[in-house]
């Protein structure tokens, strides 16, 4: 009998059912522009499907020029890079594990001079102004988000998350204090909300009823002009009729002054926010952030429930008796650990070991 029977039952999407309710959530590797990145990338998700994480999330990919981190940033926009991403796909699902690749847009914090945004309103934590994009570039780019998710599915993604919290694009468009326009997708609660309703909406019709969409959805935006609750609640029930599978939590803008993934913030911190969603939709939720121990997180998540619980990956898998039920015990898994970029000297983060094992040892000068 395992110790965690809530968070290890198998969880059922319809068209598809996971595992277990162990999300693993996205963080930025270093990898996605490395040389052999694809390649190091495909050993450090496999490894976290070995473990017996139930979902893994990538790091951002964004869906056109504008919307990447910075020159040359990690982007998905043609088949010939759909191709790189197959290597990835291909090595978690020979370990039998799912993964989705977060489409993540930058918007105003992006640190090249090409970034964009509802309105032009420069970020306090970008040296560059934005450009506040036409009706027509906004049209492009929700079309943009369609064609990587196709394109993210193409490579044999299990899903694909639509980064909406933090304080990126998205979340720029639904907050007062970024976005000032007077059209269609400005002003009103309803007209703020049309970008990302309609992101959700036209990738579900780009790849069709049987694949994972995650929505990140903001719960707390910690900055002025943040959404409300009531606002917040509005948005999921939203992105919901609009396709979103699972609604997977995010708290607080980058920008903001209140910590909450630094190791300061207690574990489950900001886990009750997610319980404000749970019961306004009918599909399943995740708490954001902070790791948590399971056992925690196996009392916080009511019985029957559909809830999730994320959790972002150990640097270095190690043999456990959690968080997946495997037939054969000895089985290794992956628990949780801080929420931090994994040690670039492991081979589980990415390094194999011919990149590493044969490096000469370190000799002190004489």
């Amino acid at each position: 009998m395992s110790r965690y029977p809530h968070l290890l039952n198998p969880l059922d999407l319809g068209f598809t059912s996971l595992p277990n309710r162990v999300l693993m959530g996205s963080m930025h590797v270093g990898l996605e522009e490395a040389e052999r990145g694809f390649e190091r990338m495909a050993e450090f998700y496999a490894a976290r499907a070995r473990g017996g994480v139930g979902l893994i999330v990538t790091g951002g990919i964004a869906p056109n020029d504008a919307g990447r981190p910075y020159e040359g940033g990690a982007k998905l926009t043609t088949e010939a890079e759909a191709e790189q991403h197959t290597a990835i796909t291909e090595a978690v699902h020979r370990e039998g594990g799912k993964i989705a690749m977060q489409i993540l847009h930058f918007g105003r914090y992006a640190y090249h001079q090409d970034l964009v945004a509802p309105s032009a309103l420069q970020a306090p934590i970008s040296p560059f102004p934005p450009h506040a994009l036409t009706d027509a570039e906004i049209e492009r780019t929700i079309d943009d988000y369609a064609r990587t998710a196709r394109l993210a599915r193409q490579a044999g993604y299990d899903g694909v998350e639509i980064m909406g919290s933090e304080g990126y694009l998205i979340n720029e468009f639904i907050a007062t204090q970024t976005n000032r326009r007077e059209d269609r997708w400005g002003g009103s609660y309803e007209n703020r909300m049309r970008f990302p309703v309609e992101i959700v909406r036209r990738v579900r019709e780009a790849v069709g009823e049987d694949f994972i969409i995650i929505y990140r959805l903001s719960m707390l935006d910690l900055v002025p002009g943040g959404s409300s609750l009531d606002e917040v609640i509005t948005l999921a029930q939203a992105v919901e009729a609009a396709g979103a599978t699972i609604i997977n939590t995010g708290i607080g803008w980058h920008e903001a002054r209140i910590p909450t993934i630094a190791t300061s913030v207690p574990r489950g911190a900001y886990a009750w926010v997610t319980k404000k969603v749970m019961g306004a939709v009918s599909v399943p939720s995740s708490p954001p952030t902070a790791s948590t121990p399971p056992s925690w997180l196996s009392s916080c998540s009511p019985r029957g429930t559909r809830t999730w619980s994320r959790w972002p990956a150990r640097c270095s898998p190690t043999p456990t008796s959690s968080p997946r039920p495997w037939p054969d015990a000895r089985r290794p898994s992956t628990p949780a650990s801080a929420a931090t970029r994994p040690a670039s000297t492991t081979p589980s983060a990415g390094r194999s070991p011919p990149a590493w094992s044969t490096r000469a040892p370190a000799t002190r000068p004489s």
